[in-house]
């Protein structure tokens, strides 16, 4: 399972209610900010979270509205907290900007104890953990070197609790090495193997988060059979050229991605203060209908085939 907590849910500028881009992704143990806007530290603070364990932050692209609030993140991390490494990646061009911002700025002259580093995002594979992955993938914006991740947990194989009864297989290390594929020999001599209480194989939890984008063509394959799909709605579709002036998508836009990848769910963020969250829920509805706008603070859980807002 994976969770998403929205830090920060509005476009360019805050609003009263919502403040600029920030999302938290958690796996167990793991943890990935996503972004960094404007008052992220006091968000992720009032929203209980914590900096516990947030040392690695994945940026989408270079724009201020995503990445201001780094400065004074990276400020509070090295004076207060105890981390001893923290990673930033972000394409070449958001690397620049962020480089100027926090060794020019707010450590200018200043060697804290703490390994700050800039990793350059690519194409591919970015972390390989024990029971999920998570991989970057280009996205069309204004600004060069823009990506999006993908959280994608690994297939598996559910252990049969029915079957191991009939078997008379003790509860204990025995079930855990069938989970993980090895045969087993049981205290009365008897040998288990895997397909004997292992079902079909099934494919893992996978949530897509996209940042600003301008086009969806291009997130067609990358964005199929998402269990949860995290992208922007800055505009209407009564507002398109400015969108595609801007490098934006409507709401329509996105609910059309959603149905032509087979997405279970859509979340809907990065809202403009032109607009009401329920224009933009009811635009994307009428082409897509698992829909959510998110507000700051929202908390979803990303499990097979459903999300569930906590």
């Amino acid at each position: 399972m994976f969770e998403i907590v929205f830090l920060g849910t509005s476009a360019s500028a805050p609003s009263v209610k919502r403040g600029l881009t920030s999302q938290v992704v958690l796996h167990g143990e793991h943890r990935f900010l996503i972004d960094a806007g404007e008052g992220t530290q006091r968000q992720v603070l009032s929203s209980g979270l914590g900096f516990k364990r947030l040392d690695r932050i994945l940026i989408t692209h270079g724009h201020l509205d995503h990445i201001l609030g780094l400065g004074g993140l990276i400020s509070t991390f090295v004076r207060w907290e105890a981390m001893d490494k923290i990673l930033i990646a972000a394409g070449r061009s958001a690397l620049g900007r962020i480089e100027d911002l926090l060794f020019g700025v707010v450590l200018k002259g200043k060697y804290p104890p703490v390994e700050i580093t800039l990793f350059p995002l690519e194409e591919g594979l970015l972390f390989d953990e024990r029971d999920f992955t998570v991989s970057t993938f280009p996205v069309y914006h204004r600004t060069p070197d823009c990506y999006g991740f993908a959280f994608q947990e690994r297939s598996h194989r559910p252990f049969l609790v029915d079957k191991a009864e009939k078997l008379k297989i003790p509860s204990g290390p025995w079930r855990g090495d069938l989970v993980q594929g090895k045969s087993v020999t049981l205290p009365d001599g008897r040998e288990i193997h895997p397909e004997m209480v292992l079902g079909e194989e099934q494919p893992g939890i996978k949530l897509v988060h996209v940042g600003d984008a301008g086009r969806t063509d291009n997130l067609l394959e990358v964005a199929k059979g998402a269990d949860a799909l995290v992208i922007e709605a800055t505009y209407l579709e009564s507002e398109r050229e400015l969108a595609e002036q801007f490098g934006h998508l409507t709401a329509r836009q996105a609910a059309q991605l959603a149905v032509d990848a087979g997405v279970k769910t859509l979340i809907l963020t990065h809202i403009s203060r032109r607009y009401r969250a329920a224009q933009v829920r009811d635009e994307a509805q009428e082409v897509f209908p698992e829909v959510y706008v998110a507000k700051d603070f929202d908390r979803f859980q990303i499990k097979r085939g459903t999300v569930i807002k906590v």
